[in-house]
């Protein structure tokens, strides 16, 4: 971003994944930053150790004074998370400050480069992240914006010399709107975010005028099945898919001893032979074939792709592997919507077909439960085991009669126990682990280490 006017940003909600990536950038940029959030985290503890001043409680006399007393030198950014009521928010809405969203900052940022954007309501972040890291091989670097924690290096945030820039292209609160990319890839768009849209047909018009902003001459890359109300004739329109043609799909599948899979890339240009994807499931494999259509928009080094997806880290959070032997694995998954349970499950189920798989899940809003009770129980009821934890409700209040035992009352898994978020490691310790999943997108995350290090210690595991 431009801002060559202000000395000083401010983030109200600085330790969101979105948010602590644009902490970063500005700090880069040399503009004195600092922020608010609700909950000290690694992620937080991060900023503070690379010079953002970070505060946990919602408290304007805790803004840095210099913030404070010069509203034309700072920008402010916020995210939609934070409550209207934010008494910081409050007061700099009130007191002459520039106060942008999150995603209007983005969209200005990505307004100068040669921006790539990744839409869909689930695999945005690992085939952004992919995608990223397809491109530092192959054009020697890149700049993202990720929603997750790039393992290859450590970081939601990568910044290059040269103009390309990669960016999550988020639907909620239809923050994407504000981003006119040059190209973009749709992995999903399944009905999500009701409390926001109202409906499925909403979505599905909020996605069409997301690709209809794609600038002219560009690229549209969808998924095979998707459809949507395309308008803008002066793009190109691709479809991808794993297995199911398309003008980008996969051939010659094979299934590698550890979970991971080596296959043939079929574009429209060629075919990339025996490609091995560094990170295990089938699921990765979709996402793999979606970040080499895009990538393939900015560059033609078909080797250098090739050489990225074998050493391909994996995000932290997603379909993240921390114990993987010939008998015990213990893996972690973001997912929070039916379709992404569903699909991190079926890719255990096939990478494990003969051993036993338990997940634990914790819902993540009142609303979500309420909308998609029906569906959590159906992909839940994939597992041989189900342990189902509390909602966490992130910004909303309790709804009446909206509660964990509605997905609980559904799910017709041969086992199934509903225990508080702190009965868990007591529960986990009581059982024979043989696949062990957790997953959601609250904070069953501060649980992942403690279950690690207890199922290591008990079955004498010595490498994860």
């Amino acid at each position: 971003m431009q801002t060559p006017s202000y000395k000083y940003v401010y983030l109200v909600g600085v330790g969101g994944i979105g948010m602590s990536a644009l902490a970063r950038y500005f700090n880069h940029q040399g503009l004195k930053v600092a922020g608010y959030d609700r909950t000290e985290t690694e992620l937080t503890r991060a900023l503070a150790s690379e010079g953002v001043e970070v505060h946990y409680d919602d408290c304007v006399t805790l803004i840095p004074e210099e913030f404070r007393h010069n509203p034309a030198d700072t920008l402010v950014v916020y995210t939609p998370a934070v409550p209207a009521d934010h008494s910081e928010l409050t007061y700099l809405l009130a007191n002459g400050f520039k106060v942008i969203k999150r995603s209007v900052s983005l969209g200005v940022i990505a307004a100068s480069k040669r921006a790539l954007a990744v839409a869909g309501t689930h695999g945005k972040t690992t085939t952004s992240t992919m995608l990223s890291h397809l491109l530092v091989e192959a054009l020697g670097g890149v700049n993202a914006f990720l929603g997750g924690i790039a393992k290859n290096y450590n970081t939601n945030l990568l910044l290059s010399k040269n103009d390309v820039l990669v960016a999550e292209a988020d639907e909620f609160d239809r923050s994407f709107l504000q981003l006119f990319p040059n190209a973009a890839v749709v992995t999903s768009t399944d009905a999500d975010h009701l409390d926001i849209y109202g409906s499925h047909d909403s979505i599905l018009r909020s996605f069409g005028d997301f690709v209809n902003q794609i600038k002219p001459g560009g690229v549209l890359i969808a998924k095979q099945g998707i459809e949507l109300p395309i308008e803008n004739k002066d793009i190109t329109v691709f479809r991808y898919s794993i297995d199911k043609g398309g003008d980008y799909h996969a051939e010659n599948i094979v299934r590698n001893a550890n979970g991971t899979y080596t296959f043939d890339i079929v574009t429209p240009t060629g075919t990339i032979k025996e490609c091995t994807l560094g990170v295990p499931g089938w699921i990765n494999v979709e996402n793999a074939i979606g970040a080499v259509a895009l990538a393939l928009t900015v560059t033609d080094d078909k080797e250098a792709i090739k050489r990225a997806l074998r050493s391909f880290g994996g995000v932290r959070r997603r379909f993240d592997f921390y114990i993987n032997t010939a008998t015990l694995t213990f893996m972690d998954d973001y997912a929070h919507h039916p379709a992404e349970l569903r699909a991190s499950i079926s890719s255990v189920k096939a990478m494990f077909p003969d051993r036993k798989v338990c997940g634990i899940f914790q819902p993540h809003l009142y609303t979500r439960t309420r909308d998609f009770a029906e569906g959590f129980a159906e992909s839940l009821s994939l597992l041989d085991e189900v342990i189902l934890l509390d909602i966490y409700p992130a910004r909303e209040l309790p709804i009446p009669g909206v509660s964990s035992q509605i997905i609980f009352d559904r799910i017709t898994a041969p086992s199934k126990v509903l225990i508080t978020k702190e009965q868990l490691l007591d529960e986990v310790a009581r059982r024979q682990v043989d696949v062990l999943m957790t997953l959601g997108a609250g904070d069953i995350d501060k649980l992942v280490e403690p279950i690690s290090e207890l199922l290591k210690t008990r079955y004498n595991v010595n490498e994860a």
